[in-house]
């Protein structure tokens, strides 16, 4: 960091530089920017977030926690690089996403009627149009990306209670990773998850806490599986060996 940014970043406070240096590496990890298994060296990344080395250990702290970075230790010294895509990894985090936002669909299903009802119609239109992505030459990936993820959040904003979000912000976040790397081999599958988002809107639909906790499970277990046959067929992404 040059003199000039370096007195420049003194009047902010530093938890929020920190929080600035967390929020922007996790977005290059999510959006690939930062490839999976991809180094992260100290010197350079601070010069290139404009925080200090020491701002930067915090932040690389946090991530670590978060699942989003790994350190392994060589003798004396560590490495840091950007956390890898495994078949393991996967089929925890769907798991783990499937029973947190189940609890959110619970509670979207005792949402009072009419608030029930609104939500009915957004989930059902967003899914309009996933099922519509599904038949359509060529693919968009990003497009459906960004269509499920919308899909999933508006029933878990729509009626989660603050643990439940505070633990899907923690965890959505690494299994998107997933899904940007991974939806273009599974196109052909968009049908059946469309088929599923169905499931769940039908049960939050009739009131029903049990079947959409269930339909939410079984989208997220049935997903965990069609992603690790994913990475099992494309391959691992920054492992070591």
């Amino acid at each position: 960091m040059t003199r000039a940014a370096a007195r420049q970043t003194e009047s902010i406070p530093r938890s929020e530089l920190v929080a600035e240096a967390y929020d922007r590496l996790r977005d290059w990890i999510i959006t690939g920017r930062l490839a999976p298994g991809a180094p992260i060296i100290e010197t350079d990344t601070a010069a290139l977030l404009g925080v200090q080395r020491s701002h930067l250990r915090l932040a690389l702290q946090r991530l670590r926690h978060t699942g989003f970075v790994v350190t392994t230790r060589i003798g004396t010294y560590s490495r840091t690089r950007v956390a890898p895509l495994t078949l393991d990894d996967v089929v925890e985090l769907f798991t783990v996403l499937g029973a947190v936002e189940g609890l959110a669909a619970r509670a979207a299903a005792r949402l009072p009627a009419g608030e029930r009802t609104a939500l009915v119609r957004s989930l059902r239109k967003i899914n309009k149009e996933l099922l519509r992505l599904a038949r359509q030459t060529p693919s968009d990936y990003n497009r459906t990306n960004d269509l499920d993820v919308t899909f999933h959040r508006t029933y878990v904003e729509a009626a989660a209670g603050p643990r439940v979000l505070a633990l899907h912000e923690a965890v959505k976040p690494q299994a998107d990773r997933y899904e940007r790397f991974y939806t273009n081999v599974l196109m052909d599958q968009l049908e059946i998850s469309v088929r599923e988002h169905e499931s769940i809107i039908a049960a939050i639909e009739s009131g029903d806490p049990d079947e959409s906790q269930h339909a939410v499970e079984v989208n997220w277990r049935n997903a965990a599986d069609r992603f690790a046959r994913a990475v099992a067929a494309t391959g691992e992404l920054g492992s070591i060996p």
